[in-house]
C-alpha cells in the first residue's frame, strides 16, 4: 500500500470536519475524492502529508507513520507531490526558478542537476518555451501545468491534487486534465479531489464519495460507482443525478 488511512478524525474546535475516515491506495492506483462542498475532501488529502494535522487515527505513506510525532514531516512532504487549487507559484521567480528552488534547498541537488530536472518536466507538460517567463505572464492553465511540473521535479512517490481545475476558465481545464491523464498512464499513484466527473470516469480506478460531516459514504471501483446507481446510498445517487444531469 502506498497510502493507508485508519479512522482519521479531525476537528476545528467543536466542529468535526473528518469523521472516522479509513481507506487505502495501492501503488500506481488513481483515486478520485468527490462530494459536495464542505464535505472535507480537501482536508482529507491534506492530512496525508500533514499539511492538516488530525486529532485521531493513523496514516501511513509508503510505510512512514504520518501520525508519529517522531516522523520527519519535511522529508515526507518532499516525497509527496501536492498541486493546489490556486497554483501557489512564487510570483517573483521565473518558471525555471520555481522548478529548481526546492530541488536545491530541500533535495540538495546541484544547480545543473536541478535545471536538468526542471527542463525535463517542463517539456513533459508542454511548456519548455516558457521557461524564462514569470507566472504572471502565463495563463491559469499554464500556471497549473508549471505547478504540476514543480511537484514532479521532486521525484514524488505519490501525487495529491486539490481541485486542480476549479480555479481555471473552462477552456483551460482540458490542458491540465490531459497532463494528469498522462501521469496516470505512466503509473503515478494519485489522489485527486475534483468535480470533473468525466475525468473520474475515464482515469480513476476508484472513487471515494464524502458527505457533509467528513464521512466516507462510498469507496468503490469507478465502474461500480458510476455504473451501478441502485447500489449507491441515497445521498450519492442524489449527487450523481445532479452533477451528471440525469
Amino acid at each position: 500500500m502506498m497510502i493507508e488511512m485508519k479512522n482519521v478524525s479531525k476537528w476545528y474546535g467543536d466542529f468535526q470536519v473528518l469523521t472516522d475516515c479509513s481507506t487505502s491506495v495501492s501503488k500506481g492506483e488513481v483515486v478520485v475524492v468527490a462530494g459536495p462542498s464542505g464535505s472535507g475532501k480537501s482536508t482529507l488529502i491534506k492530512t496525508i502529508n500533514a499539511l492538516e494535522p488530525f486529532q485521531k487515527g493513523e496514516i501511513w505513506v509508503n510505510g512512514t507513520a504520518v501520525h508519529d510525532r517522531k516522523t520527519d514531516l519535511p522529508k515526507l512532504r518532499s516525497r509527496v507531490g501536492m498541486v493546489f487549487q490556486h497554483f501557489e507559484l512564487f510570483p517573483h521567480l521565473s518558471v525555471m526558478e520555481n522548478l529548481t528552488v526546492a530541488q536545491i534547498k530541500v533535495l540538495k541537488r546541484s544547480k545543473d542537476e536541478a535545471n536538468a530536472h526542471g527542463l525535463k518536466y517542463l517539456e513533459r507538460v508542454g511548456l519548455l518555451a516558457h521557461k524564462d517567463k514569470f507566472p504572471g505572464q502565463l495563463s491559469g492553465g499554464q500556471q497549473q501545468r508549471v505547478a504540476i511540473a514543480r511537484a514532479l521535479c521532486m521525484d514524488p512517490i505519490v501525487m495529491l491534487f486539490d481541485e486542480p481545475t476549479s480555479a481555471l476558465d473552462p477552456e483551460m481545464v482540458g490542458e491540465v486534465l490531459e497532463v494528469m491523464m498522462g501521469l496516470a498512464q505512466d503509473g503515478m499513484t494519485m489522489m485527486c479531489v475534483t468535480h470533473e466527473m468525466g475525468f473520474a470516469r475515464k482515469v480513476s480506478d476508484r472513487v471515494i464519495f464524502m458527505d457533509v460531516g467528513g464521512s466516507i459514504l462510498e469507496d468503490c471501483p469507478t465502474d461500480e460507482f458510476f455504473g451501478n446507481l441502485e447500489a449507491r446510498q441515497p445521498r450519492t445517487k442524489d449527487f450523481l443525478n445532479k452533477i451528471l444531469g440525469q
